[in-house]
């Protein structure tokens, strides 16, 4: 099993591990519920080294991607970022992915843990004639995220440049400068997976350290279990549960990403004028059961299922059960009363508006 190079810092901090991705992650340092309350309140320091980094450059890049990608790599300006997905040839989703542009023939891929050799082999299958070089840097690239109402407060001393300069999806190569003293060459994005603002630093491995002891003593240490619960709440879907194989771009609600794309890519056939099977919902319940991953969803007192949850627990901020289902679409209308099947026994749900928190209205 993989480790970060940042292992022995989770273990002085009293980690518990977990298998992710083939990674050796932390769960949680403590309690995984004051964890989440602190992204939502101040700033949270989580280590995301299992995610992988493919380095695409050459004069084809951006053809390149527009062709292994559905969505349109072309158009995308440098120091600009993109969330699309890689499909199959039959559409199904590989996995989903943030692309940034590094430069006009620079482009850095960022798939899932668990699917970056997936995305990896997919990519030099698609390459062919494409004048660009593929890159696996997943092993070499560590990632530190500061994520938070206060991630710019701790960031802002200990950056070259400014961070608030930086809009949301962007990212720009900056000098972080440790309090200690020394300097670090870190990618700053401003992207994230928790519904708050916040940062991405991607740097080498051996500058992990350095990085990850700048801001930690600012912030609270998150783990994997409060990183899946603040991107429930802001209704992010999670591949291996609202995405998978069977599910395509379409169902998943990316249908846009490739609505104006002429150019040609892989799954485009069978993409273009799909009509979806599923819709990924939002429910909440104003009972206190919480319905989990594998949930059946009925409409009240029908036999037959419309649905089943893809992910669920219990809201740490909004104080509800939550969760995100696989619904047939004519009964996914906002509004819609449906009941969840929780251990034999039938719980009411309605189908609600997503996400479930926005900062904007915190």
């Amino acid at each position: 099993m993989a480790t970060s190079p940042l292992h022995e810092a989770h273990e002085k901090l009293g980690a518990t591990f977990t298998d992710f991705g083939g990674w050796n992650m932390p769960l949680k340092y403590g309690n995984e519920l004051d964890e989440h309350r602190a992204v939502r309140s101040a700033v949270g320091i989580f280590d995301l080294s299992h995610m992988g980094e493919i380095d695409v450059k050459g004069p084809d890049a951006a053809a390149f991607l527009d062709y292994a990608l559905i969505s349109n790599m072309s158009i995308l300006k440098v120091g600009k970022a993109k969330y699309s997905m890689i499909v199959a040839e039959d559409g199904g989703i590989l996995d989903d992915l943030i692309t940034y542009k590094m430069a006009d023939d620079h482009f850095m891929v960022v798939p899932n843990a668990a699917n970056t050799a997936t995305v990896w082999a997919a990519f030099e299958a698609r390459k062919g004639d494409f004048d660009v070089e593929l890159r696996n840097d997943s092993e070499a690239v560590a990632l530190v995220a500061v994520q938070g109402p206060n991630a710019l407060k701790v960031l802002e001393p200990l950056l070259s440049d400014d961070a608030d300069t930086l809009a949301y999806y962007s990212g720009a190569w900056m000098t972080l400068h440790p309090a200690g003293g020394g300097s670090v060459e870190v990618f700053v994005a401003r992207t994230g997976y928790t519904g708050e603002d916040g940062f991405e630093l991607f740097c080498a491995n051996a500058d992990a350290q350095a990085v990850w002891d700048a801001v930690i003593g600012s912030g609270t240490p998150c783990g994997l279990a409060s990183r899946d619960s603040l991107r429930l709440e802001a209704s992010m879907p999670l591949y291996g549960h609202e995405l998978t194989t069977n599910i395509t771009p379409v169902e998943a609600g990316m249908g846009r990403a490739f609505a104006k794309k002429e150019a040609d890519f892989v799954g485009k056939e069978v993409l273009t004028g799909r009509e979806p099977t599923v819709v990924i919902a939002g429910l909440t319940s104003e009972q206190r059961r919480a319905a989990r991953e594998g949930a059946e969803v009925f409409l009240p007192g029908a036999e037959d299922r419309i649905g089943v949850v893809t992910s669920g627990q219990p809201s740490p901020t909004l104080g509800y059960p939550v969760a995100l289902a696989h619904i047939a679409p004519e009964h996914a209308e906002v509004g819609t009363a449906v009941e969840i099947d929780i251990r034999g026994r039938r719980y009411p749900f309605t189908i609600v508006e997503t996400p479930f928190y926005s900062r904007k209205d915190a």
